[in-house]
């Protein structure tokens, strides 16, 4: 398969990356180490994807991402006040704990308790960098052509 092809649909893409907030504070990062993907695969938000869609390896770019296109903006219907004595006694609830929940399907969904109200507590279960925009940062290693088949984003 080709090498060094623009980066877009069944591109197998290996970079090193950077993550931030828009004041500088650092959110996640490869360091040295690389990281590859295939365009589509899940891996990394269809918005992060799409802003190097073009670039070719050797690429060093830097983009912001607005929060629609990161993780999404703030939806007030995940923030839900719960009570007090629906938590473990044992439990030492504090403004910014992460608890985790199961969902009605059972899957794990984690929350950040926000506010505690004498016997409310408000938990908010956004993504924690929801209604953020992100500084990507990115150094295109290489961009591999390994598929023809069109993945739907």
């Amino acid at each position: 398969m080709e090498n060094n092809v623009p980066i877009g649909p069944g591109v197998k893409v290996t970079l090193r990356f950077k993550l931030s907030l828009r004041e500088g504070e650092l959110i996640d990062e490869t360091g040295e180490q690389a990281a590859t993907f295939i365009v589509g695969d899940g891996n990394l938000l269809p918005g992060f994807e799409r802003a190097m869609f073009g670039l070719r390896a050797g690429a060093r770019e830097s983009f912001e991402i607005p929060a629609e296109a990161g993780f999404g903006e703030v939806n007030e219907e995940n923030i839900h006040m719960m009570k007090k004595r629906d938590f473990s006694s044992e439990m030492e609830l504090e403004e910014g704990l992460v608890v985790s929940f199961a969902d009605q399907d059972g899957q794990e969904r984690p929350g950040v308790v926000k506010r505690i109200l004498d016997e409310i507590v408000e938990v908010d279960f956004n993504h924690p960098l929801a209604g953020q925009a992100l500084i990507f940062e990115v150094d295109i290693l290489e961009a591999e052509q390994i598929s023809t088949n069109i993945i739907r984003m």
